[in-house]
């Protein structure tokens, strides 16, 4: 039964993906900024929904920005997630940008791309990242730089807090975590990280039972007197309180 419910899932999200790249292609381009946005968040939560995955907010997200949101990293799911808990642009790894479908999607979702094994190209993202700031847009970054098992919270790399720094704009921090909707426990389906594949990933948390994603919101700060790695050991601790609820 388990099986038959995730190819149904699959199909459902696939033609949802597809009907996506439709609206990006015919739709985006005669649409202001705020009503691509909207397009984004509710895409994102169709999305959720298609794969038997209820939203459940906890916290006051951001009204407006500028502001970060700085967030634990656990899957696949957590953009979209976070994308239907609140319109924000990501910063990701550039290969992203060329994957079939997601990359479009991305980049119409308004992500910005890193080469992250070049140092000049952080510096133009730091840059890049405190224009949108200064413009009042909200952005969302992963610190730790990768996904983890869900269970524990790896360090956080706190280059990524010198465009909040530089354009003196507060912080969110976010805790995500997954739970089983029958029982309220933690669930593991959706997580992704080693050497695992994406498919594999995907097919796991589509054939398991309903599951509920919980994003609790913390509230914003700005950095006061600590410099980056301050600030970044002392959100790792806030978003560590947050994702176990």
């Amino acid at each position: 039964m388990r099986s038959l419910v995730a190819c149904w899932r699959v199909v459902r999200l696939m033609v949802h993906l597809l009907h996506g790249l439709m609206v990006v292609a015919l739709r985006f381009p005669t649409l202001a900024p705020t009503q691509q946005q909207a397009r984004v968040q509710a895409w994102s939560l169709a999305l959720l929904r298609h794969a038997g995955i209820r939203l459940v907010v906890q916290g006051q997200p951001a009204v407006q920005g500028p502001v970060m949101l700085v967030a634990n990293h656990i899957s696949w799911l957590d953009i979209p997630v976070l994308h239907a808990a609140r319109y924000c642009r990501f910063i990701s790894k550039s290969d992203v940008q060329g994957w079939p479908l997601i990359g479009a999607l991305a980049t119409a979702a308004g992500t910005l791309y890193i080469e992250r094994s070049s140092r000049r190209d952080a510096m133009r993202m730091v840059r890049a990242m405190q224009k949108s700031l200064e413009d009042g847009e909200v952005l969302a970054v992963f610190p730790e730089g990768t996904t983890g098992d869900g269970r524990t919270l790896l360090p956080f790399h706190a280059n990524l807090l010198q465009a909040a720094l530089e354009a003196q704009a507060p912080v969110q921090p976010v805790g995500l975590r997954f739970v089983e909707r029958a029982t309220g426990e933690v669930c593991f389906y959706p997580s992704y990280q080693g050497d695992e594949t994406l498919v594999g990933s995907v097919w796991r948390t589509l054939s398991c039972p309903a599951i509920d994603a919980v994003v609790h919101f913390g509230r914003p700060e700005l950095a006061g007197e600590r410099d980056r790695r301050a600030w970044a050991q002392h959100l790792h601790q806030v978003v560590d309180a947050l994702r176990k609820g």
